[in-house]
């Protein structure tokens, strides 16, 4: 069994991802939306709340954990890793493939404030934005908007132009998707960045990292059809909204609220 996590609902653009490579694992994902978001939040608080998780996944019999949230990875990870001897999976920033792709020399990073102060988002921009000027701006707003269920219209739009026109305005021509709430908003952004932006989502990398990761434990399950159980601290509502646009053959009996 795959665990999977995030603050939130942003993490099932990852188990979106992870699901059309290994279609016949099973999965268990836990949203955190009763502490979403965690941007804001204190290391100590998230690595407190990402301890808790894990042994709720372990005890459930995950095999091993993605960490489907880059504040939860920038913050967590490393405590994670040195407490525990699963294997985890977390969001790296996608900064490398933007700027050696960037033609105008300018790329965009829209994520949370975690993320930012984060080590490995520091060690990233030391490593790979030498040759581009790196535009970083926190997405004000977004993960609560897609907290709510509103994807579109022009309370997103607000936002959106809010966090993306400096980026834009500089010439950005590669923005990174920083957190895995924004992919959701990406139909929303095309239309403020245009076709000629590229909007560089993590998820898919990240879902070849765990198919490699569990790879060498053992063999994919290729051999049925998997089952996938969703655990909530908050609203499952919107949990089930998004879960059912990826999948709509989910029973909503597979959505559980839980204290963790």
């Amino acid at each position: 069994m795959i665990g999977i996590f995030d603050s939130g609902v942003g993490g099932l653009s990852v188990w979106r991802e992870l699901i059309t490579l290994m279609p016949g694992e099973d999965y268990v994902y836990v949203s955190d939306s009763g502490n979403c978001p965690y941007g804001p939040k204190s290391a100590d608080f998230i690595i407190e709340r990402a301890s808790a998780i894990t042994e709720f996944l372990i005890k459930r019999g995950a095999e091993i954990i993605v960490v489907a949230c880059n504040t939860a990875t920038a913050g967590a990870i490393a405590y994670l890793r040195a407490h525990y001897s699963i294997s985890f999976v977390g969001m790296e920033p996608a900064l490398k493939p933007a700027a050696l792709c960037s033609k105008s020399g300018v790329v965009g990073v829209l994520a949370t404030k975690g993320t930012f102060k984060g080590k490995l988002y520091l060690d990233t921009l030391a490593r790979f934005a030498n040759e581009v000027q790196v535009i970083s701006q926190v997405g004000e707003g977004l993960v609560e908007s897609v907290e709510k269920g509103i994807l579109e219209g022009l309370q997103v739009e607000t936002l959106l132009h809010h966090c993306m026109d400096p980026m834009l305005e500089a010439g950005a021509d590669h923005i990174v998707l920083g957190c895995t709430h924004y992919p959701f908003l990406m139909e929303s952004m095309r239309k403020i960045a245009g076709d000629k932006v590229v909007l560089v989502n993590p998820a898919p990398a990240v879902a070849r990292q765990a198919q490699k990761v569990l790879s060498q434990i053992r063999p994919i399950n290729n051999n049925h059809i998997g089952n996938i159980e969703f655990y909530s601290t908050g609203d499952v509502k919107v949990l089930q909204l998004l879960a059912r646009k990826i999948n709509d053959s989910i029973p909503l009996s597979d959505f559980q609220n839980i204290i963790i």
